[in-house]
């Protein structure tokens, strides 16, 4: 499967259909929030690694595509109490997503938990200076299939173990809704977060058909030559964190982002239509060879 790399094109049937959503002929779908993070490694060459899984072809969304760990947010996300809850306030977590003190608690617990529950890696631990260093035993992996069937909760794992969500440990990135033309929506709600030190990805993911490490470079580069298939929010994040260097300047520019919702949609382009990009993804494309 090929996905098209931005600037997407669109056929006059899309570009009519967007029109009628314009008019108000149609009514768009409700997108449902989700979270999804890049996490960072550093590479054997120039520039991070990024944590990327293989969607099950089966999947109604995105199948058969290289996503980073992510999903909807549960309901009970919102409910995570104070006492669970260590780093920045779900007050400054609001001011920096663009949303309400409810909506952040939930978009950086549901990060947090789809983690783990995607690639076996949690974002927390026994104080607010502390993460846990090996969450790959049995216990931890009976909890998170737990988690992934929604048996369990967030603030029911951190309780029994005693421990805190390290929202210190994420960085706000982007936000992306799905055009409003689409048949399923998302809201979705981009961190980025360093590997822990200790912890180690495991390809446990029901969703996934296959995981990998890859530089974000590269993998900016396959999906060019076709090798691999990528949502265009996906493959814009990539190209943005290959431009920025290390996973250290990946990690302090997201400190200082505050975010506001993107949602493309159709422009016109040399005589023809495609879906827009804010304007540091169209120079960063530009910079590509493409217009």
């Amino acid at each position: 499967m090929r996905i098209p790399i931005p600037p997407v094109r669109l056929g006059d049937d899309i570009v009519a259909l967007a029109g009628e959503y314009a008019e108000g002929v149609r009514t768009p779908v409700e997108p449902r929030d989700a979270a999804t993070v890049l996490l960072l490694r550093p590479g054997s060459g120039a520039g991070p690694e990024v944590y990327l899984l293989r969607r099950q072809l089966t999947m109604g969304f995105a199948a058969g595509m290289a996503v980073f760990p992510g999903g909807g947010v549960d309901v009970r996300d919102a409910e995570l109490p104070d006492a669970c809850w260590a780093g920045p306030s779900p007050a400054e977590w609001a001011r920096r997503l663009g949303v309400d003190e409810s909506r952040a608690r939930a978009l950086v617990a549901a990060a947090v938990r789809e983690t783990f529950e995607e690639c076996g890696v949690l974002l927390a631990g026994v104080s607010a200076d502390a993460v846990v260093d090996d969450v790959s035993g049995s216990e931890w992996e009976a909890d998170r299939v737990a988690l992934e069937s929604r048996s369990l909760s967030l603030t029911e794992l951190l309780t029994r173990r005693g421990l805190v969500l390290r929202t210190d440990l994420l960085g706000p990135w982007a936000a992306w809704t799905t055009p409003v033309f689409e048949p399923k929506r998302f809201a979705t709600w981009f961190f980025v977060a360093r590997l822990p030190e200790g912890q180690v990805t495991r390809d446990v993911s029901s969703e996934s058909s296959s995981v990998h490490w890859l530089a974000a470079a590269e993998a900016v580069d396959q999906v060019e030559a076709g090798e691999l298939a990528m949502m265009p929010p996906t493959y814009l994040n990539c190209l943005e964190v290959a431009s920025i260097g290390a996973v250290d300047d990946v990690v302090a520019a997201a400190a200082e982002r505050e975010l506001t919702m993107f949602t493309p949609a159709v422009t016109e382009v040399d005589g023809g239509h495609a879906l827009s990009m804010m304007p540091l993804h169209a120079s960063l494309v530009a910079g590509r060879g493409r217009s």
